[in-house]
């Protein structure tokens, strides 16, 4: 039962995502508002693009595993603390290479590209990557020429030593990275938080993203950072073979050309355009509200 103070909030109610004859449906309306006083404001069938859209949850990270496709492969480890996992979206909707989130529990696949993502906790993403074996799989990966990308957090694992000396983000203390990138981050109190735009030094194409984290990343690798911005100042750093790389700029690839310039280094072609995919993507989805709901209640009762 919901709580009388809650239910007096209550106005109306939508049928979502429903799959099949909305016709089939139409009987029922009357039946829930004359046992509950609540309007109907309409049924909205599943939308089948919303896929295409930015992911809300982690819980809506694909689970599929690599296929005898001949793509090339990248894989994602699925850490228990992962953040900004919106960074991979338009990877996901990239028709010549095959994204794969690897689930807790199961090896790395062999991939052309393992990408560790951001993550609320450094320290005990950590741990939880060891504890998979994934730091093991990891290591074979680099061993093979595999290339390996960190994002914010990844960047910061891939280093040699994450120190928290005042418990920022738990005990206080310090522990080993994964030792890909000769370099160290030392946790601090300051959080970074703000829009970035420059070009890559690694491939050279331009970028723009946007940085969050807390950390001060220093050692001999940052001497090949992997981003300039525009202001001059340089993000990251780049194995000596150059196979290896971090930076701390998100969404790197929702920039068409960075992107774009990324998956030419595994052989693939990008045909997507991201940022008007995803906006022809809610015209069409706000389009398919109009049709089934009863907008100018919804509007009334927002009002």
């Amino acid at each position: 039962m919901i709580d009388e103070a809650d239910a007096a909030l209550v106005k109306g109610f939508i049928v979502n995502k429903f799959r099949g004859d909305p016709a089939l449906f139409a009987p029922a309306f009357p039946f829930i508002e004359a046992r509950t006083g609540w309007r109907s404001l309409g049924l909205l069938p599943h939308f089948r693009d919303a896929s295409r859209l930015p992911a809300e949850d982690a819980v809506a990270l694909s689970k599929r595993h690599p296929r005898e496709s001949g793509k090339p492969v990248i894989a994602v480890p699925k850490l228990s603390r992962i953040a900004n996992f919106d960074d991979f979206d338009p990877l996901r909707l990239e028709p010549e290479v095959e994204l794969v989130f690897v689930e807790p529990g199961r090896a790395l696949p062999v991939a052309d590209l393992v990408i560790l993502p951001g993550s609320k906790a450094t320290i005990a993403d950590l741990a939880f990557f060891r504890a998979q074996g994934w730091d093991i799989d990891l290591a074979a990966h680099a061993r093979r020429g595999g290339r390996v990308l960190g994002l914010c957090a990844g960047y910061q694992m891939l280093g040699k030593r994450v120190a928290d000396p005042d418990g920022i983000e738990g005990p206080p203390g310090a522990v080993e990275g994964l030792g890909l990138l000769d370099v160290e981050t030392i946790m601090t109190g300051e959080k970074t938080l703000r829009a970035v735009k420059g070009n890559c030094l690694a491939n050279g194409a331009p970028f723009t993203g946007y940085e969050m984290h807390i950390g001060r990343t220093t050692g001999p690798d940052t001497a090949r950072p992997m981003l300039e911005r525009e202001d001059g100042a340089r993000d990251g750093a780049t194995s000596a073979n150059g196979r290896v790389m971090g930076a701390y700029a998100h969404g790197l690839f929702a920039d068409d050309l960075q992107r774009a310039a990324r998956l030419k280094d595994l052989g693939a072609h990008s045909t997507l355009a991201y940022e008007e995919d995803v906006e022809a993507t809610l015209d069409a989805l706000a389009a398919h509200v109009e049709r089934h709901l009863d907008v100018a209640a919804l509007l009334a009762l927002a009002a």
